[in-house]
Formats: C-alpha cells, sequence, structure tokens
C-alpha cells in the first residue's frame, strides 16, 4: 500500500465503514433484526482491515470542506444500501412466498404482524424469513454479496457520480424478479387453494345444509400444512438456486 497521509488514511476507512455498513444492515443473514446491532457493526469493522491495505491507495483524499465530505459518505451510503437492497430482495422471496402460503392454507391472522412484512405478516412468513438466513449462513452463500460488495469498487469508485436512473432500474427489476420467485415457491400451495375452494364450492352445492366451511377450513390447513412439508426441502434447495444466481449477478459480480 502506498504511503498515505493519517488524514487521508483515516478518511478512506471511514468511506469503507460507510459503504460496508449501509450494505451489512440490509445483507441475508447479518443484516436480520434478531442480529444484535453490536454484533453488525463488529462484522462490519472486522471487514475494514482487510480491504483497507487494498482499497485505500484508490480511495479519494479527504476534501477540504464539510460539504465536498458529506457527499462522498452520502454517495458511499448510497451505493452499500442499493447493493444491499438488490441482495435483501431475494431473501425477501421466500419470506413472502411463506406469507402467501400462509394466505392459502387458512393460517394469515391480523391479530399476529410481522414487522418485517406489515400487518398482515404470519407466523410462516417469519419461519420462511428465518430459514432463508439459515440457508444463506449454513451454504455459504454469503459470500457472494460480501464478494460483489469488495468488487463494486471497481466498477463504482469511491467518489465516483453515482447515477439513479440505472440503480431505479436494476430496483425495479429486482423488485419484479421477487414477486415472480414468491408465486413460484408457493405455486404448488395456490393450485391445492384453488382445488380446496373448488371442492367446498361443489360440497355446499350438493349439501346445502351443510356446515362446509367448518369442515373445510380444518381439512385445508391440515393438507397444505402436509404439503409444505414435503416440498419444503425442494422449496429451499429452489430458492437456494435463484439467490446465488441473483447474486452473481450484483454490481461486481455480474
Amino acid at each position: 500500500m502506498t504511503e498515505l497521509a493519517p488524514a487521508d488514511l483515516a478518511f478512506a476507512a471511514m468511506l469503507l465503514v460507510c459503504r460496508l455498513g449501509a450494505c451489512g444492515m440490509l445483507l441475508p443473514g447479518t443484516g436480520e433484526a434478531a442480529v444484535p446491532m453490536p454484533v453488525r457493526l463488529g462484522l462490519v469493522l472486522a471487514l475494514v482491515p482487510l480491504l483497507l491495505p487494498a482499497l485505500a491507495p484508490a480511495m479519494p483524499p479527504a476534501p477540504d470542506d464539510a460539504a465536498g465530505a458529506l457527499r462522498l459518505v452520502a454517495g458511499e451510503l448510497a451505493v452499500g444500501a442499493w447493493i444491499g437492497l438488490l441482495a435483501r430482495l431475494v431473501a425477501t422471496a421466500l419470506a413472502m412466498a411463506g406469507q402467501l402460503a400462509a394466505g392459502f392454507i387458512g393460517l394469515s391472522s391480523m391479530i399476529a404482524p410481522d414487522p418485517a412484512m406489515g400487518a398482515q405478516g404470519t407466523a410462516l412468513s417469519q419461519a420462511m424469513g428465518l430459514a432463508a438466513a439459515a440457508v444463506v449462513l449454513a451454504s455459504g452463500l454469503y459470500a457472494l454479496p460480501l464478494r460483489a460488495l469488495a468488487e463494486s469498487y471497481a466498477v463504482l469508485p469511491a467518489g465516483a457520480p453515482f447515477a439513479a436512473e440505472a440503480p431505479a432500474q436494476a430496483l425495479a427489476e429486482g423488485v419484479a424478479a421477487c414477486f415472480a420467485l414468491a408465486v413460484q415457491l408457493c405455486a404448488p400451495l395456490l393450485v391445492l387453494s384453488v382445488l380446496a375452494q373448488v371442492a367446498t364450492g361443489l360440497l355446499s352445492r350438493v349439501a346445502p345444509q351443510a356446515q362446509v366451511f367448518v369442515v373445510a377450513a380444518p381439512a385445508q390447513t391440515i393438507a397444505g400444512l402436509a404439503l409444505l412439508a414435503l416440498l419444503l426441502p425442494a422449496i429451499l434447495s429452489h430458492w437456494g438456486e435463484a439467490a446465488r444466481a441473483a447474486w452473481s449477478a450484483l454490481p461486481g459480480l455480474g
């Protein structure tokens, strides 16, 4: 590493913390709400000495005015948050699939809100969100976003202008892919829900005096949970492959 003035070296470390911290707060696994904030901060600070020797020479020098420093800090925060949000969308797809599945099998409830998914969140969506974090940490998928974050300095150098058009388009495409993946993951339960509703309608026509809902609702829930338990390994495997493909196209890797 070339010799840098102490002020420039400290400023380069601060810029690293800005991008790494903004991304680390959103990354699947490390950015979960259940992970204590000191642990997240410790992980970010542990990456700084690993990346600083290689990246410090390419970092912009410390500006003389506060406005210039704020501009550089804001740019690094924006880049880090953008990369982290792109990675987070893939994990959100699995939690969203759990939320959709809960609605299909009759487990959604307004009295059990999920802070991450909103007032209509369900226990199943929380379980799927935890499953996403477990798969990421157990399979080593977390290395892809971290590598993309380190390699992002080659395509988005610190201090370079951060145009909003391309990131906004990438986020829009990521949101669309998130919805599509969520529907794909819970498609079998959607089919089961449609068949259950058709069967309930036919039964109500054949036996109007019967309490169809009392019989059909528990049966639909039990069948849905059984089907989900049967398909869960395949769902997680498919999600893992989709996450690997999506994260391999993150800025710096794709």
